[in-house]
């Protein structure tokens, strides 16, 4: 008995280990027909996403609609076996794709040529980046960009992808007219009719496949898996349709609707002719920014769904996980990936389980890409453009700003200044601006702690602001909450306060401190502190502490403060110190 003890002892930890480095083993030892029914069903709806999407995102980054394709089958199978998510859908995303068009439009970029080696370049960059990170622990590094940071960058980025297709849908090629509004008037004149004919159809397909679609089918008392698999196909739809028009009425050869053109059959050879010195230099610092978006993305996406169903995810882990995705889009001919929102909550709400729903949704576009890549070539770009649009449009969060403004006027400043650096600088330089106001905002907020002057509630032994209750005072005792550490940051501040106080009250007598917030004091504080209490001694008042926690005390202990203190005095409770200098 004794000999299989430590057997199922070393069995156990060799299969701790394997969970903790293929998270994909956490649900397979588990894995269910049930769990198969649900994951086959929303794979096959994945899949029919991930065609139009993935093309699509190729077409907006300046790629060839394939790199799209690639990078919906290998790196989504990477990140089902990596990855702690049991629903994120991991591929070719909108805002990955306008980060990366951003970064191929670079002078220097284009000057070297071959955007799709530059985006192989990027996804190896970012990914590297982000393995680096995990095998550093960094993953608490979404905590660093702010959620009104984020929703402003996501904002603004959709607002650029929108403008971005507005040419295409009207067959208008892109347009160089800077600020110059006549320079438009006639640039606009030059619309295709028949591309914006299309595009304006597929626009009002794919609104009808939303809300009126879904509100029909449930009038109907569809059952909701089958209406969640319908309203989900407007983009199959739209493509399939539009595709049609093309081909039957030789729109591209009559009427020089643009198409997407020949895709190639089958999957590109594995190859690392990538390693271009000069272009990894130029393109790290975009790389790091694609990174580190598509991971904070990702992360909020799969937390979304993950507390749907108390779920827990790791997000050191899903650093290794998308890591590893990206350098295997690098590897096999794919562009950046990260997590998308309308794919995951599309693949959530079909029903799937587990991470077994992405990889048959990433065989089944393998097939596709095999089997089926001449369909593919007559898809008009007006329609991708009309796909890309109705995708993003949802993510122009002006609500959500509103409420932001008026529920904190700082972070709504930093939303708005995000935004519009997103729009007037660039993608970068507008969520590098937005982070370093947040951190100024944090900064100022450190350096201004709320502090109060305290009253007992009647017949209470509760103190409460004496301007927000009625309380009763004590016209030669002062009682002030700081709520807040002390350190060098804002004891200025405080400092300030208490001289205001004292001479807006010159008979006041006992100055109490009461502590409740402070949960540290730093060297410069402590510093000013003793200052404040000399000043205040001289006066000929006293300076006292209530409610001070054990930490604060243990290193007051440490320093000659509290014997300065007296005649002043420590009080345990805000109570006592009333009583006896009341």
């Amino acid at each position: 008995m004794a000999s299989t003890i430590p057997t199922i002892s070393a069995r156990y930890s060799l299969n701790a280990q394997l969970v903790k480095y293929l998270p994909i083993f956490s649900w397979l030892k588990t894995y269910s027909r049930l769990d198969f029914n649900g994951d086959l069903f929303a794979g096959i709806i994945t899949a029919i996403l991930l065609v139009p999407q993935g093309i699509a995102y190729a077409i907006l980054a300046g790629l060839p609609a394939q790199m799209g394709l690639y990078a919906s089958i290998i790196p989504t199978a990477v990140y089902a076996l990596l990855g702690t998510s049991r629903a994120l859908s991991v591929g070719p995303v909108s805002i990955a794709a306008i980060m990366v068009a951003s970064a191929l439009s670079l002078p220097e970029i284009k000057s070297l040529g071959d955007p799709g080696q530059s985006a192989l370049i990027l996804g190896a960059e970012s990914g590297l980046i982000m393995l680096a990170m995990a095998l550093t622990n960094m993953g608490s590094l979404v905590n660093f960009i702010s959620h009104p940071v984020l929703a402003g960058f996501t904002s603004g980025a959709a607002i650029l992808i929108i403008l971005s297709q507005l040419p295409p849908l009207a067959g208008l090629a892109q347009p160089s007219c800077g600020i110059d509004i006549n320079c438009y008037a006639g640039y606009v004149r030059g619309y295709n009719p028949e591309t914006l004919s299309l595009g304006i159809i597929s626009l009002a397909v794919l609104v009808f496949f939303g809300k009126p679609l879904t509100g029909l089918l449930k009038q109907m008392k569809t059952p909701l898996s089958l209406v969640t698999a319908i309203s989900k196909c407007g983009p199959l739809a739209v493509i399939f349709l539009s595709t049609w028009a093309v081909t039957k009425l030789d729109l591209h050869g009559q009427h020089g609707l643009s198409i997407v053109g020949p895709v190639p059959s089958g999957f590109p050879p594995f190859a690392v002719d990538f390693l271009v010195w000069d272009k990894w230099r130029l393109l790290l610092p975009s790389a790091a920014f694609i990174g580190l978006i598509a991971y904070v993305e990702s992360v909020a996406i799969a937390k979304v769904t993950a507390n749907l169903r108390g779920e827990k995810i790791i997000p050191n882990q899903e650093l290794t996980a998308l890591g590893a995705a990206n350098l295997a889009t690098a590897l096999t001919g794919g562009m950046p990936v990260a997590g998308g929102f309308s794919r995951t909550m599309v693949n959530f709400s079909a029903g799937a389980r587990t991470q077994m729903a992405m990889l048959i949704a990433a065989s089944l576009l393998g097939f596709a890409v095999v089997s089926c890549s001449s369909w593919f070539a007559d898809i008009p770009k007006a329609a991708l453009s009309a796909i890309i649009i109705i995708a993003v449009f949802r993510l122009v969060r002006i609500r959500n700003m509103i409420h932001t403004w008026n529920y904190d006027r700082g972070d709504g400043i930093a939303e708005l200044v995000t935004l519009f650096g997103v729009l007037l600088f660039g993608i970068e330089q507008g969520i590098a601006l937005g982070i370093v106001l947040t951190i100024a905002s944090q900064l100022r907020k450190a350096s201004h702690p709320h502090i109060a002057v305290l009253g007992r509630v009647p017949k209470t032994e509760h103190y409460r602001n004496v301007n927000r209750h009625s309380v009763e005072t004590w016209h030669h005792l002062l009682l002030v909450r700081i709520d807040e550490s002390l350190t060098f940051a804002n004891i200025n501040f405080v400092e300030d306060y208490l001289t205001d106080e004292l001479t807006r009250q010159p008979n006041i007598r006992h100055v109490v401190l009461i502590f409740t917030s402070v949960s540290d004091i730093d060297t410069t504080a402590l510093e000013a502190l003793e200052a404040i209490n000399q000043r205040i001694q001289a006066s000929g008042k006293t300076l006292n502490i209530a409610e001070a926690k054990g930490p604060v005390m243990d290193k007051l202990r440490k320093t000659e403060f509290l014997e300065q203190l007296k005649p002043g005095k420590v009080f345990f409770r805000t109570e006592d110190a009333a009583k006896e200098l009341g």
